[in-house]
C-alpha cells in the first residue's frame, strides 16, 4: 500500500505538483483515482510541463468528466496547449457538456474556447491575452468607473472591475488581470487611509428600553450569483444530451446512460422546451420542514424557469396511505404559496406501468423470483443469485400474469430488475418491481392486487411526466445507477437526476416513522401540534410561509450532507419576519395586582400604545387605546421583595415605569393570611413624569372599576427533544422528550385589542414573544400559541 502510494506521489509530482499537494492528493482516494486516470489518458506518464499538469490537477478536482463523451480531444487540446489558460478550460468543458454525444464541430469548438486559428496553424499554440492588452482593457474600465472609484475609494468592490475586464478579454490570465486591477487602484487613490480600513457600518436608530437584549446582526458580505439564484446550478433542458451517469458492472463493463438526440427532440416538442419538475411526497404523514425544502427546490426551480411543476402522489402503497393525508398535502402545499401545474398520482400510470413491467420480461432483464423476503435480503447481502434468476422468459411472464389475477399468496412471489446481484452498489442487486398485496388502494380500490415499488415506478413515470429535472436529497444517490439503468433498459426519456442535502434540524425527529409514533401514541397532541416541525405544527404555532421560505433560502441547494442545522436559525428567520408583521400590544401571564392609591377609584386615563415600534404620531392606526386605572396588573416575576443593583423590576420604595403610562412607586405590600403569598401591591403614579426610572415594565388595567381585563389562555412552547439530536439516541430516543416543552398558563391578562383577534391572527407580546391565536379557541375564551420568543440566538452559537 505504501509503495502504491510513494509511485502515485511521484507521479503526480512529474506533472509539477508541490511535494506536498501530491501527498494530500494520494490522501484522497477519489481524487487520487480521478489523476491517475487523467494522467494516463492525457499521455503524460512521463511527467509534462507544470503549465499543463495544473490544468490536468483542475480537470481531475473540478469537473465530472466522465460525463464528458469528447474527453481525449479535451486532453489533446491541453497537452498541446491550445487551451493553457483556465478560462479556456472553463469553456472547454462547459462546450462539450452541451455537446454531449453529438458530433463534435471542432471550429465550434475552438471559437467558444478561445483557440485562434491562425496560431494554431502557424505555432500550434493557443489565443494569447498581452500584458499590454489587460493594461488597456483596465485602464478603460477606470475611466468609465472613476467617479465611483473615486468616491468609495478602497471600498469599491475590485470583483466588479476584474469581471468589466474579463468580459472583455475572457481568455485573460485571471490572476494577471487582478494584480493590474490591484495597481491601478493604487496609482489612483494612493496608500490606503484610516477612513479606507474602517469598516462602513449603518446609523441605526436608538432602540426603545428592552429588558433583554438583542443579538447583534453582524453585516453580510455580498452575495454571489448562487445565493441570489439558487436555481443558476441547473443545467437547462436542451442540455439534456449529455450522460447522465455512468453504471459500473461488477464484470468492468460501464453503461453511459445519455438520452439519442431523437429521443430528446420528441420530449422537448412535447414541453415546449420548458422545464418540467415534479413534488412526489408518499401520502403516508404528514409533511415537515424537510419537505419544504423539497417543494423550494422543484416549484422554484420551475418557476424560476418560466416552466411547470408536478405534484405526484406516490401512492403505491395502499396500507400505510389515507385520504387524509393526500387532502392535507394538497392543502399544505397551497399554503405554503406553491401552484401545482397538475395534481397526479402513480397510481394514474399503473397499466402504463404494468405494461412496461412485462415489456421488461420480455427483453430479459426481469424474473419472477419465489424466495421469500428474509432470502432475498439474505442473498442480495451476500451478493448471490436467486435460484429463479435464470428460469425461462415465457415462465416469469406466465406466472407474472397470475400474480396479477391474484393466483399467488403475499410473499410467495415478487417481480425482480435483472441488474447485477454481484455490485457493489446493493441497489444494483435485483430490486423488487412488483410484490403483492391484497389491500385496496383508495383510488383504484380492488382493481390491482400487485402493486410497483418505488424503485421500478419513481424513474418511469418522471419520463412518462416529461420530467426535465428529477430532484431528491443525497440518500438517493446510489439509487441513481438502478435509475438509469431501468430507463435505458426500456428505452425511454431519461430526466436529468440531481441530489442536494437533506434538511436536519437540531432538537426534534423527522423521520416519518418516529412522527407516526409519538403522534400515534400521544406523546403529542397530533400531527399538527406546535412542538413538531411538521408544516402543520408550525403553521399553528403561527410560523409564515415567508419566513419558513427565507430560513430555505438562506441555506440554499447544497450537497454537503450530514451537516445539522441548529433551530436557531429557524427561528431568527421567524423573528425576523413576525418582528416586520406582528402588531405590537401587551398581556400579562402572572398576574400581580397593584392598587395606585393616589388615583380616583372611578377614574381611567385613555393613553395611547404604540401598535409598532417605529410609529409615527400622526398616523393614528399605528397606535391603540390603552386604559390606566386605579386597579392594574403587572407580572408576577416583575416584583421582589428585596431590591438589587442588577434588577429593573419594582420592589417596595422602588420606581418603576409603566409602558406608555406613568412611573409608579411601590408604597406597601399586602399578604394573604400565610404572611408569604403576596395578595396586592399599593403604589402610587407619578403624574407629571418627573421620576425617570431605569426599569419599564408591560401591564394591564381594569378598564372600567372592578371589570377584569379580557382573560385569555396561553401555550408556551419550548423544543420537544432535550438534546440537538435525539434520533442519534437510537432507541433510548422517546426518553429525551423534554417533559417541560408545553406550559400552559389558563388565565393571562390580555387588553381589549385581543378580545376580537381569530385564527391566523399574530402578535408581539410586549417582552414575552410573538404569539398567534391557536384552532382550540372559542368564544369567551381565545387561545394563544407562543409562536418564538424575543430572544435571538442565531449568532451566538447557532450553526
Amino acid at each position: 500500500m505504501e509503495d502504491n502510494s510513494e509511485e502515485s506521489v511521484n507521479l503526480f509530482v512529474s506533472i509539477g505538483l508541490e511535494e506536498k499537494t501530491a501527498r494530500e492528493t494520494v490522501r484522497n482516494s477519489k481524487v487520487k483515482a480521478n489523476l491517475t486516470a487523467v494522467i494516463h489518458e492525457a499521455g503524460v506518464n512521463n511527467g509534462c510541463d507544470r503549465s499543463i499538469g495544473n490544468l490536468l490537477y483542475t480537470v481531475a478536482t473540478k469537473y465530472h468528466l466522465n460525463a464528458l463523451v469528447h474527453r481525449p480531444t479535451l486532453f489533446e487540446y491541453i497537452v498541446s496547449t491550445k487551451i493553457k489558460t483556465s478560462p479556456q478550460l472553463d469553456a472547454a468543458v462547459s462546450f462539450l457538456d452541451n455537446k454531449a454525444a453529438e458530433d463534435l464541430n471542432l471550429n465550434e469548438f475552438e471559437e467558444a474556447c478561445g483557440v485562434d486559428e491562425i496560431f494554431v496553424n502557424v505555432f500550434e499554440t493557443g489565443v494569447e491575452v498581452s500584458a499590454e492588452d489587460i493594461e488597456n482593457a483596465a485602464e478603460k474600465v477606470f475611466e468609465e468607473n472613476k467617479k465611483t472609484i473615486l468616491e468609495k475609494r478602497y471600498r469599491t468592490k475590485e470583483g466588479l472591475l476584474i469581471g468589466h475586464v474579463r468580459k472583455s478579454l475572457p481568455w485573460a490570465d485571471p490572476k494577471i488581470v487582478k494584480d493590474v486591477i490591484a495597481k491601478k487602484m493604487y496609482e489612483l487613490l494612493g496608500e490606503k487611509t484610516a477612513a479606507d480600513n474602517e469598516t462602513p457600518t449603518k446609523k441605526k436608530e436608538k432602540p426603545a428600553k428592552v429588558e433583554e437584549k438583542k443579538a447583534v446582526v453582524e453585516a453580510t458580505p455580498e452575495p454571489s450569483e448562487e445565493e441570489l439564484n439558487p436555481y443558476s446550478i441547473f443545467p437547462q433542458p436542451e442540455q439534456n444530451l449529455m450522460v447522465h451517469t455512468e453504471v459500473f458492472y461488477s464484470d468492468g463493463s460501464v453503461l453511459k446512460c445519455n438520452n439519442k438526440r431523437e429521443v430528446l427532440d420528441k420530449h422537448l416538442k412535447v414541453t415546449g422546451g420548458k422545464v418540467y419538475t415534479r413534488f412526489p411526497p408518499e401520502p403516508n404523514g404528514y409533511l415537515h420542514i424537510g419537505h419544504a425544502k423539497a417543494m423550494f427546490v422543484d416549484f422554484g426551480l420551475a418557476k424560476e424557469r418560466g416552466g411547470c411543476c408536478y405534484l405526484r402522489y406516490d401512492d403505491t402503497n395502499p396500507e400505510a396511505e389515507k385520504e387524509e393525508y393526500i387532502n392535507h398535502i394538497e392543502e399544505i402545499v397551497n399554503w405554503t404559496g406553491w401552484e401545482p401545474f397538475k395534481i397526479t398520482y402513480t397510481s394514474d400510470y399503473f397499466q402504463e406501468l404494468y405494461d412496461l413491467a412485462v415489456e421488461l420480461i420480455r427483453r430479459g432483464h426481469a424474473y419472477v423470483d419465489h424466495q421469500i423476503d428474509g432470502d432475498v435480503k439474505k442473498y442480495r447481502r451476500q451478493k448471490m443469485n436467486s435460484p429463479w434468476r435464470d428460469r425461462p422468459i415465457e415462465e416469469s411472464l406466465r406466472l407474472f400474469d397470475e400474480m396479477r389475477r391474484g393466483m399467488a399468496d403475499e410473499g410467495e412471489a415478487t417481480l425482480r430488475m435483472k441488474q447485477d446481484m454481484q455490485n457493489d452498489n446493493c441497489n444494483m442487486r435485483d430490486p423488487v418491481a412488483y410484490r403483492i398485496k391484497f389491500a385496496p388502494h383508495p383510488r383504484t380500490g380492488d382493481k390491482w392486487c400487485i402493486y410497483p415499488t418505488y424503485d421500478f415506478a419513481h424513474c418511469i413515470v418522471d419520463s412518462l411526466e416529461n420530467i426535465t429535472h428529477s430532484l431528491c436529497t443525497l440518500e438517493f444517490e446510489t439509487r441513481r445507477a438502478p435509475y438509469y439503468w431501468l430507463l435505458h433498459s426500456l428505452d425511454l426519456y431519461m430526466p436529468y437526476v440531481w441530489e442536494y442535502s437533506r434538511l436536519n434540524i437540531t432538537n426534534t425527529v423527522m423521520s416519518k416513522r418516529q412522527l407516526n409514533y409519538i403522534v400515534t401514541n400521544k406523546h403529542v397532541d397530533g400531527w399538527d401540534d406546535p412542538r413538531l416541525l411538521t408544516l402543520a405544527g408550525l403553521r399553528r404555532r403561527g410560523v409564515t410561509p415567508t419566513a419558513i421560505s427565507d430560513f430555505i433560502r438562506g441555506m440554499g441547494i447544497t450537497r454537503s450532507d450530514g451537516s445539522m442545522i441548529h433551530v436557531s436559525r429557524l427561528e431568527h428567520h421567524i423573528r425576523e419576519e413576525l418582528d416586520k408583521t406582528a402588531p405590537r400590544t401587551m398581556v400579562v401571564l402572572n398576574p400581580l395586582k397593584v392598587v395606585i392609591t393616589n388615583l380616583e377609584s372611578d377614574k381611567v386615563i385613555e393613553l395611547d400604545a404604540k401598535r409598532w415600534p417605529d410609529a409615527q404620531n400622526g398616523d393614528p392606526s399605528a397606535f391603540y387605546k390603552v386604559p390606566f386605572s386605579r386597579v392594574v396588573y403587572i407580572d408576577q416575576s416583575d416584583f421582589r421583595m428585596k431590591d438589587s443593583k442588577d434588577y429593573y423590576g419594582l420592589a417596595p420604595g422602588k420606581s418603576v415605569l409603566l409602558r406608555y403610562a406613568f412611573p409608579i412607586k411601590c408604597t406597601n405590600v399586602v399578604f394573604t393570611d400565610d404572611n408569604e403569598t403576596i395578595r396586592e401591591i399599593h403604589a402610587e403614579y407619578d403624574p407629571e413624569k418627573k421620576t425617570k426610572p431605569k426599569g419599564v415594565l408591560h401591564w394591564v388595567a381594569e378598564s372600567s372599576p372592578g371589570k377584569e381585563p379580557i382573560k385569555i389562555e396561553v401555550r408556551l412552547f419550548e423544543k420537544l427533544f432535550n438534546s440537538e439530536d435525539p434520533a442519534g439516541l437510537k432507541d433510548k430516543w422517546l426518553t429525551d422528550i423534554n417533559p417541560n416543552s408545553k406550559v400552559v398558563v389558563s388565565d393571562a391578562y390580555a387588553g381589549s385589542i385581543l378580545k376580537d383577534a381569530v385564527l391566523g391572527d399574530r402578535f408581539q407580546f410586549e417582552r414575552l414573544g410573538y404569539f398567534a391565536v391557536d384552532k382550540d379557541s372559542e368564544p369567551g375564551k381565545i387561545v394563544f400559541n407562543r409562536t418564538v420568543t424575543l430572544r435571538d440566538s442565531y449568532g451566538k452559537g447557532g450553526k
